[in-house]
């Protein structure tokens, strides 16, 4: 897709749509009021018809009359006081979406409401909507589907992306900043392709060998180790969840930056993910019902080989690690069973009540691991928990930190990504209740306080300045919605991309 920055009225520019934003109510006054009698006042009767709505998100398409544009999409971004950056990408993913299967090759959009409302103006609206719609032209069916069925229903592919800018807005600094936005959005959309093939298609091996295929493509180093070398490193709880299937563990290590390397904040950040390719619980076995979403059980691991390849993108070389211990939690002959003590490879025994708390163990290893890599501070991301969904839903991210500060980054970089996080408090008055008979702990207990308890068990590993983020909820959508469709979100890639630049700074 191709950029381009214009400083002129929105009614002198050609394009095949032009879509106008619009913040609160319709106000036809303006360019606003301009651009409609050009149209013939069909903006003003959609508005008076209640097509044209306030409500976040609503949009109607209307004829261009004396307009150099195929049709023209009006935009409702909601109240000035909610026009946020999450909002700003979900209103750019909107546009998208509102024009499938529509024949729009040349897109142009008028950033003056949505700039005057937004915190950082030009530039901020410039780079979240290209990010939105970047991501707004994410499309699952196109994964596996033949195009031919049902053609030309998924979002358009647009060949130029034309954003209209106030006069005094600089063109350079625009473009720098929708180019930007132009990348996160690409690393978002990685995320999502890869957690939404399906576990045939996508194994350790393969997940390994995507890996290698993006560290190629992108000038970062990459390191696999097998389940040999696995095990001569003492990593027991990996070992354990990938054992009962015929498709071998994977330990996954992309490298930004030099060995020992540290960036300009004096750290080397690790980005741990979940990668189970498919949990069907084990021998502690799922019910049925929503199995199929197991294959989505590696989306912290594909958002961690994303972002580390979207942070190189933006910052060549930054130092940067990402970890995914990939895996299959199968029920085969040799399955580890309930009861079964493991040993992790920092020497701590671990007695596996339930095989379907699994990703607690491989995070375990890997997060040890990342720490002997040179890790001084660790984020570990994974669809760890149902406790977080019930709590939070699929709009919003829980998360534990410790110490502080560090979470506090996060908390900064998923303000700047225009995510949601909520921090929540790692109780140590709980971890008696992780106690084991015959080892140092169990992998799970009684469901009060799992969410808590959960992240507890994680803290038992890692030693260095670590924040865990629990995606469960808010990496899948059993429904579409205005701004994206069925299945993988891509959440928490922008953010960790954010958290990893804000050390470059």
């Amino acid at each position: 897709m191709q950029l381009r920055v214009v400083s002129d009225q929105p009614w002198n520019v050609p394009a095949d749509v032009l879509v106008l934003p619009f913040v609160g109510d319709p106000v036809f006054e303006g360019e606003l009021a301009e651009i409609d009698r050009r149209a013939g006042g069909e903006l003003h009767v959609l508005a008076g018809f209640r097509e044209l709505r306030s409500e976040r998100y609503a949009s109607a398409l209307s004829s261009a009359g004396q307009l150099p544009v195929g049709r023209i999409l009006a935009i409702a971004a909601g109240p000035a006081a909610g026009l946020d950056r999450e909002t700003a990408v979900r209103l750019g993913a909107a546009m998208q979406r509102r024009l499938a299967g529509r024949p729009v090759r040349r897109l142009a959009v008028w950033l003056g409401a949505v700039a005057a409302s937004l915190v950082g103006g030009t530039e901020a609206a410039a780079e979240l909507i290209t990010r939105g719609i970047v991501e707004g032209s994410y499309d699952p069916a196109a994964l596996y589907g033949t195009g031919k069925a049902i053609p030309d229903e998924g979002p358009p592919a647009i060949e130029e992306l034309i954003l209209i800018v106030p006069v005094a807005a600089s063109a350079v600094a625009t473009t720098r900043a929708a180019e930007r936005g132009v990348v996160v959005g690409e690393g978002t959309n990685l995320t999502r392709g890869l957690a939404n093939r399906s576990a045939n298609d996508v194994t350790p091996q393969v997940l390994a060998d995507e890996a290698r295929a993006l560290a190629a493509a992108h000038g970062l180093a990459v390191d696999v180790l097998d389940e040999k070398q696995a095990a001569k490193l003492g990593m027991g709880m990996f070992l354990a969840v990938g054992q009962g299937s015929v498709n071998p563990p994977r330990m996954i290590v992309l490298r930004s930056g030099g060995k020992g390397e540290t960036d300009a904040a004096g750290r080397r950040l690790a980005l741990v993910g979940k990668g189970v390719c498919f949990d069907s619980g084990g021998i502690s076995i799922k019910p049925a019902d929503r199995m199929d979403e197991m294959k989505t059980d590696k989306t912290g691991a594909c958002t961690v080989l994303a972002a580390a390849v979207t942070a190189a993108r933006l910052a060549p070389g930054i130092p940067l690690l990402a970890i995914a211990p990939a895996v299959e939690n199968m029920p085969g002959p040799g399955a580890s069973r309930p009861g079964d003590v493991v040993r992790a490879m920092n020497g701590k025994s671990v007695d596996i009540i339930n095989t379907d708390a699994e990703g607690r163990l491989i995070l375990g290893d890997a997060m040890t691991y990342a720490e002997q890599l040179g890790a001084t501070h660790v984020v570990d991301v994974a669809t760890l928990t149902g406790a977080v969904a019930r709590a939070f839903g699929h709009l919003v991210t829980g998360a534990f930190g410790d110490p502080q500060p560090f979470y506090d980054e996060l908390d900064a970089a998923a303000a700047r990504a225009g995510e949601r996080f909520w921090q929540l408090p790692l109780v140590e008055g709980y971890w008696p209740e992780m106690k084991s008979m015959t080892a140092d702990m169990v992998n799970t207990s009684s469901p009060e306080a799992g969410l808590i308890k959960s992240a507890l068990f994680l803290h038992q590993f890692v030693t260095v300045p670590w924040i865990h983020v629990d995606i469960a909820g808010s990496a899948y959508y059993r429904k579409p919605t205005a701004w994206a469709p069925h299945g993988a979100t891509g959440v928490a890639t922008a953010t960790l991309v954010e958290l990893a630049l804000a050390g470059a700074r």
